[in-house]
């Protein structure tokens, strides 16, 4: 199974950022990169090389959707684990961002304490382990 090490993060309120930082770098012991958009995601995706990214729903600009849609077309991009975060978590909605070929969806608000155990096991499960 590939390890998962490195997240690139993109979250545009500050405040689940920090939060995020903390869940993921002190409780999880993961290596976070913090974008707060998805045209930052797109520019810094390549140089930060990143396992997986979580990537936020509703965002100005660039949506989540349409960020993964922009990453799949970066050869450097098109393969990577997607996560997305989301307070919209309906079946048929939950239904609709694994079509976009997320791998998973984490609700939010998400417990910053599990946050990273959550991510670990959704990446296990994809990965067979």
């Amino acid at each position: 199974m590939p390890k998962l090490e490195r997240i690139l993060c993109v979250e545009d309120d500050p405040d689940i950022q920090a939060v995020i930082q903390l869940a993921l770098e002190t409780v999880g012991g993961f290596t976070v990169e913090l974008c707060a958009s998805g045209r930052a995601a797109l520019a810094k995706v390549a140089g930060f090389q990143p396992d997986l990214i979580l990537l936020d729903v509703m965002m100005p600009g660039l949506d989540g959707p349409a960020t993964l849609a922009a990453l799949r077309a970066l050869p450097e991009a098109a393969a990577l684990p997607v996560f997305f975060m989301t307070a919209k978590v309906q079946s048929d909605e939950l239904d609709h961002f694994l079509s976009l070929g997320a791998l998973a969806v984490i609700a939010k608000p998400f417990d910053p304490m599990t946050l990273a155990q959550d991510i670990r096991a959704h990446w296990q499960a994809h990965h067979g382990g």
